[in-house]
């Protein structure tokens, strides 16, 4: 069991716990025991891996009187559309800063598409910025808050950070290490690996396997920057739920970044990646996002197939969502099929 000196509280807006799921035709093939986490069953507009984490972020905002939240990511965010589509209930306004090349509308796409789509239909405030501004996000989401209690008398902006990766959102993925542990009972897997963009999934679960006892190892493949990036923010968010939890002390030992997948680029993919995604879908009625589950998964089968015994003999995959993004990409897509 885990324990924790200060565990925060949480709403319950993801549906948990999601499926363990065997993967047979791929466990054959690599000659391990492969099975996946279906993350993408945390609800329907509200899939993934993200809700897990708003389940306390937004607590928070609640309980600090927020009106406003304020979130950050590129122009077809999963988080994004989570995190707006999850305020509205709770009577909160969201407002996403998303990253497009000018730093304007004119990059959406017409008629929009995806979670752009979605963000719409939640009636998102969007604020725009270009990939250097958005270097400079934290600074951004404080200016608008700011702005925001300035000109609306009243409001309460709480701003949540890309992808949720915080102390607090790592959280969610606390939770889910255990939940997992308690589906695989008495034989832990020996690696767990998730798709890497913000760092904070696998923040949390390391920290949860590491809680519970477990010998599991938390990796996660980058599809963006790359190890050492990942490395410091694992460390730090390690630290700040050490420091205020009292969850234990992460070690480099206790988690893995796999890089070398990240491909043509962030949210890019290449015919190869993309015909992967068609046969993990035909074979195994799997469907993945060209984002994220597409190169982690890709990743897996890759290291696999060249060392049966480079993630150990029973291995989970995590199935992030993002099922949203497919629809973005339907032209490439279609190519391949």
């Amino acid at each position: 069991m885990m324990a924790a000196m200060n565990r925060p509280d949480r709403l319950a807006l993801a549906a948990r716990p999601t499926p363990l799921q065997p993967l047979p035709r791929l466990s054959a093939e690599l000659g391990v025991e492969l099975l996946v986490k279906r993350d993408d069953l945390t609800g329907s507009h509200l899939s993934g891996n993200k809700i897990r984490k708003l389940d306390y972020l937004l607590h928070d905002a609640l309980a600090r009187g927020a009106t406003h939240v304020i979130t950050c990511g590129g122009a077809q965010s999963n988080h994004c559309r989570a995190t707006a589509l999850a305020a509205r209930p709770l009577g909160l306004v969201p407002v996403l800063v998303l990253r497009t090349p000018s730093g304007t509308a004119a990059d959406l796409s017409s008629p929009p598409a995806g979670n752009q789509l979605l963000d719409r239909l939640a009636g998102a405030e969007l604020r725009f910025v270009t990939p250097d501004g958005y270097r400079d996000r934290e600074r951004v989401m404080a200016a608008l808050a700011a702005e925001l209690e300035r000109d609306a008398p009243g409001a309460r902006a709480v701003v949540i950070p890309e992808g949720g990766s915080s102390a607090l959102g790592a959280w969610g993925y606390v939770d889910a290490a255990h939940e997992m542990a308690a589906q695989w009972g008495d034989e832990p897997a020996d690696s767990v690996v998730v798709a890497t963009g913000s760092g904070g999934t696998l923040a949390g679960l390391a920290l949860g396997f590491k809680a519970a006892g477990l010998p599991t190892i938390a990796r996660g493949v980058a599809v963006c920057d790359d190890e050492a990036t990942f490395r410091a923010i694992v460390r730090r968010i390690g630290a700040e739920a050490h420091a205020a939890y009292g969850l234990p002390a992460l070690d480099d030992a206790d988690f893995d970044v796999i890089d070398g997948f990240v491909g043509r680029g962030y949210a890019l993919s290449t015919p190869e990646e993309l015909a992967f995604l068609r046969d993990v879908a035909r074979g195994d009625g799997l469907v993945l996002d060209p984002v994220y589950t597409n190169k982690a998964l890709r990743a897996v089968v890759t290291l696999l197939r060249a060392d049966p015994t480079r993630l150990g003999r029973r291995v989970v995959f995590v199935h992030t969502g993002g099922i949203f993004g497919l629809f973005p990409d339907a032209e490439a897509l279609a190519a391949v099929l």
